[in-house]
């Protein structure tokens, strides 16, 4: 079984809101969803730059601009970072991000570290330094996902603990062979049609399970995406999932009246995760133009262009 970690990127962005409510109690009082997020990944690059050799390690991180409801230019930054493996300079790089980003913003941050990794012991919480009567102690918000309830999170109607269910799934289930684990597959994707979420939101999380619990099996993987199909097609008679997302959005364009500016953000954020599909992972142009939501002769273009 392989999981793909980039994919942390994609779902933080579909599901954005519901990671507010999930982490912050009284979200719904305090952001203001009606304003868009901003997310400043390139920003965040700017004033963190990437390891340039291949061999460094990755780390998946998203800083982000939520409007509150105190008033018209109120805003602060939400920065999360997904962590898969246990770093002993974690806590020092989480503080290092802290002060860079305030350096630069000047707004008030909140700090969030989900732990991915499969370490008992690993537990970063927070960076201290002292030193001649001088200290410093910087504290984050930090998600063992190991430590979380199954259970818990299998009754729970928010659409991003259902993406902690997926990722405790892949951790939890490391021992068990393709067949068991194509099981647990369709019972967590049955298990989230069963509840009172918009479908085009399952959609988006169905695609996330598809491709970050990767089974060995090509024949299992295709049992799989059938089965979604299926399960799709109870609910939407007349398409399969990545038709119904896309009926899902235009419908969406149509209601809301979105404006070019955003169309204009939605396709670049499109063109830059397919470009990280293309040069991180092994799927192919029919898999990355279904991971995305676009067309294939999408994928092709922007894969002409790098």
């Amino acid at each position: 079984m392989k999981r793909n970690d980039n994919l942390w990127k994609s779902i933080l962005e579909d599901v954005f809101e519901d990671f507010l409510k999930f982490f912050f109690p009284g979200a719904d009082e305090l952001f203001d969803y009606s304003r868009q997020f901003e997310y400043l990944d390139k920003e965040l690059e700017q004033l963190f730059p990437p390891e340039k050799h291949q061999y460094a390690p990755r780390y998946v991180d998203k800083l982000i601009k939520v409007y509150t409801k105190a008033g018209m230019e109120e805003w602060i930054l939400v920065h999360v970072e997904v962590q898969g493996y246990q770093d002993h300079l974690f806590a020092d790089r989480m503080f290092t991000y802290y002060y860079r980003i305030w350096d630069k913003y000047r707004q008030r941050t909140t700090a969030v570290a989900i732990l991915t990794d499969e370490s008992k012991n690993f537990r970063p919480t927070h960076f201290e330094q002292s030193f001649l009567g001088t200290k410093l102690v910087f504290e984050f918000n930090s998600f063992k996902i190991l430590d979380q309830s199954e259970d818990a999170l299998s009754e729970s109607d928010n659409l991003f603990a259902q993406v902690i269910l997926t990722v405790m799934t892949a951790l939890r289930d490391k021992s068990l062979d393709d067949e068991d684990l194509f099981s647990l597959k369709v019972q967590l994707a049955r298990r989230l049609f069963s509840k009172q979420i918009p479908k085009y939101k399952i959609g988006k999380l169905m695609i996330f399970l598809k491709f970050y619990i990767r089974l060995e099996s090509d024949e299992l993987n295709e049992k799989f995406e059938f089965e979604i199909k299926t399960l799709t097609n109870n609910t939407s008679k007349t398409m399969g999932i990545e038709e119904f997302l896309l009926h899902q959005a235009k419908e969406e364009g149509k209601e809301e009246g979105i404006e070019q500016g955003v169309q204009r953000g939605r396709i670049e954020r499109n063109i830059s995760f397919t470009q990280t599909l293309l040069s991180e992972t092994s799927f192919s142009i029919e898999e990355v133009a279904r991971l995305v939501g676009v067309s294939v002769s999408f994928v092709q273009n922007v894969k002409a262009t790098m």
